[in-house]
């Protein structure tokens, strides 16, 4: 199995920052110079009023934003030449692929009137969410149109073009699909087009975003044929039960875990520009699950928020730090350590200090593969530990700084006590 299907580090272009579609190349050379093996862009299509990245308005045009400078031509087969160029960065292509809703204005809405859902006086529905903590909120995006892709009384045509679409981005050099919103899409139109991709591209990558749904929605997700669902560690206080709970429990469904994206804030405006935060969840999600997704400038510290409307090149951030030689240790270090691949059996260690988390790993495939991964949870002062407040070790165990792993690469003997660093995660393992 190639490395990119069985651990699967995915670097986020967002396409508003990077501009038109011929200026993606430094990203893309930057993003395999750390180690990163997948090319993940949004939505690159043309979008309704509202200019949402995810609102989109046709399905075979290029949004005007992506064209390079003097091409006036729309069509998808402009992004051709960028997307050989990723490849041969080493890098395989990955796009959205957003299939219940379209923008309210697109020109499906009257070309295909019985494929959305519609209210008692036939007008279009608009999708919404409610927050799980107040029933009563509701969000509704009045910018977009649900699809009825489940009952539409046109379902086998509905279904054709969905197809069709994901026909022409392997046609054009995509290989993986990270599938928006996945819970809102019948299990069996993911099975049919899962089915249809591999056939053409047996490589072919699906990617659930079931960020949000419940925990039974994500079980029935995982018998459509998904080759990775998101997991929600990024939201995790390292104390709380529920993520080890949720990690536990679909440890048959492998993961991707992220230190932020692009619905998030950015991690380095929430902690105030704290490199030391910055370095630990980046290492924390790269070895609590089975991949790993990073959006672009989480390597040099931006606070802007990526947004799917306003965000243009322009704001495109002078660099706080460079954490490229790190992120690429860490990345190697995983691709090299089978017991940071798949999901793993991971259990917390009780201990008295309120500053450190240790989590026990181990293999599913190999038990006897084992790590203890420390992290102090105090982002501003130093944790002195001894090694017995740790727990018990074997005497072959060795320590490594991962925190630093681009300063220090090689393990170290363990010593009697330990200073962690503020926010350091610290490895100790026998492989």
């Amino acid at each position: 199995m190639q490395a990119s299907r069985h651990v699967p580090l995915i670097y986020n272009l967002f396409p508003r920052l990077a501009g038109p579609c011929d200026r993606w190349f430094p990203h893309a050379e930057r993003a395999a110079g750390m180690g990163f093996n997948w090319l993940f862009v949004n939505p690159i299509h043309l979008t309704g009023f509202s200019g949402s990245l995810y609102a989109i308005k046709e399905y075979d045009l290029l949004n005007p934003a992506f064209l390079p400078e003097g091409t006036h031509d729309q069509r998808l087969d402009v992004l051709r030449p960028t997307l050989q160029h990723i490849a041969q960065c080493g890098l395989a292509p990955m796009v959205d692929l957003v299939l219940n809703h379209t923008a309210i204005d697109s020109s499906l809405v009257t070309q295909h009137p019985v494929w959305y859902m519609r209210d008692d006086q036939g007008q279009v529905q608009n999708p919404y969410a409610v927050d799980p903590d107040d029933p009563g909120k509701k969000t509704v995006w009045g910018d977009l149109a649900e699809i009825d892709n489940r009952d539409s009384s046109d379902r086998e045509h509905l279904w054709e073009f969905w197809g069709c679409l994901v026909d022409r981005y392997l046609e054009l050099g995509f290989q993986g699909f990270r599938c928006d919103a996945a819970y809102k899409v019948p299990i069996e139109l993911w099975c049919f087009l899962i089915d249809r991709a591999l056939r053409v591209n047996s490589q072919a990558v699906f990617w659930a975003e079931n960020l949000g749904c419940t925990l039974e929605e994500t079980r029935a997700l995982g018998k459509a044929g998904f080759h990775f669902f998101c997991n929600s560690s990024k939201w995790w206080n390292f104390k709380d039960a529920w993520c080890l709970t949720q990690h536990r429990e679909f440890q048959d469904m492998p993961s991707i875990a992220f230190p932020e994206t692009h619905d998030t804030p950015r991690l380095a405006a929430e902690s105030g520009g704290n490199e030391a935060v910055q370095r630990q969840r980046y290492a924390f999600a790269t070895l609590f699950s089975s991949g790993i997704m990073m959006p672009i400038g989480y390597e040099f510290g931006f606070q802007r928020s990526l947004h799917v409307v306003t965000t243009t090149p322009d704001d495109w951030e002078s660099p706080r730090w460079d954490l490229q030689n790190f992120i690429r240790a860490v990345n190697r270090w995983k691709l090299d350590v089978p017991l940071w691949q798949g999901e793993g059996e991971l259990i917390q260690r009780s201990l008295n200090n309120p500053d450190l988390c240790v989590l026990e790993r181990r293999s599913l495939e190999a038990p006897d593969s084992w790590a203890l991964i420390c992290l102090n949870t105090n982002v501003h002062e130093q944790v002195d530990v001894p090694i017995g407040e740790i727990g018990m070790l074997p005497s072959s165990s060795r320590m490594w700084r991962v925190s630093w792993l681009d300063h220090h690469a090689d393990s170290l003997p363990v010593p009697e006590r330990i200073v962690f660093q503020p926010a350091e995660v610290i490895v100790m393992t026998t492989v």
